[in-house]
């Protein structure tokens, strides 16, 4: 929150975490951003938190310029757990099963529907979270019209061109994002990260190696620390670059999803 030269406290209008009730009733919010992130090893440099960070980081930023552009958006706190099979064989890799987080997921956009808000959208932060499938159970169960952004798979382009490396798990662009957001978690030394340069062991067949064929990845057999992707080349810059592409594609949208009318055509051209 920002301090004012009185010294007042002054909420953002956008974060429900800071509104009160009558902030609430009052806001006639249009559209809720539901940051999703995870608690989860990130290499040896970066924080546990890092999906859930940028989740909220991102969600913030793209929902303060939806506000300036004239959407009423709601910033719901961000869910810091995700599905984590995948990363079971390293400590504290806290794990919700896909039914569990469908649950979860179910539950929140109930309350979304209940409060009269009839347009969410999720930010998700963590790859182990497969919402596809939860979008799809839930059409025609809700009033509310879902919408899905996973951030790091929409900025692939802009990463190419901004990073050395491409970025898997705590590479590059992840390490760059934190570095902008959040630099005194990032763990360093003399010589800079203190981080393993993220390498993978190699599939062993050639269908897998092409994505003929896919397979659930056991992250302590495919990576040394957890990391995938060489993050030595990250910057605070480059994570500044990254984080400004992704408000300038997600933010326009929420305006104008917030302004939007609802009818029998909706969200289809009439």
């Amino acid at each position: 929150m920002e301090q004012t030269d009185q010294g007042d406290v002054q909420p953002k209008q956008w974060r429900l975490e800071e509104a009160t009730l009558a902030d609430a009733r009052d806001a006639n919010w249009q559209v809720a951003v539901l940051p999703m992130g995870a608690t989860e090893p990130h290499n040896t440099h970066l924080p546990y938190g890092t999906d859930s960070l940028e989740a909220w980081h991102l969600a913030d930023a793209c929902c303060r310029r939806a506000c300036e552009l004239g959407g009423r958006i709601v910033q719901l706190p961000v869910l810091p757990y995700g599905t984590e099979t995948n990363l079971r064989q390293f400590p504290l890799a806290m794990n919700l099963q896909p039914s569990t987080l469908t649950l979860v997921l179910t539950d929140l956009v109930r309350s979304v529907e209940n409060s009269g808000i009839r347009k969410m959208m999720i930010l998700n932060s963590h790859g182990g979270n497969d919402f596809k499938p939860v979008l799809r159970e839930l059409y025609g169960q809700t009033s509310v019209h879902l919408f899905l952004c996973n951030w790091y798979q929409m900025i692939r382009d802009v990463a190419d061109e901004v990073c050395d490396q491409p970025d898997d798990h705590a590479g590059e662009m992840e390490t760059s994002l934190v570095m902008a957001f959040r630099p005194d978690l990032v763990r360093t030394g003399q010589r800079g990260l203190l981080a393993d340069d993220g390498q993978r062991r190699p599939l062993r067949f050639e269908a897998l190696r092409q994505g003929w064929v896919g397979l659930s990845r056991p992250w302590h057999l495919l990576t040394t620390n957890s990391g995938a992707g060489n993050p030595h080349a990250a910057s605070a810059d480059k994570g500044r670059a990254l984080s400004a592409a992704i408000v300038d594609r997600i933010a326009p949208f929420l305006a104008e999803l917030s302004q939007a009318k609802l009818d029998d055509s909706f969200p289809f051209a009439t």
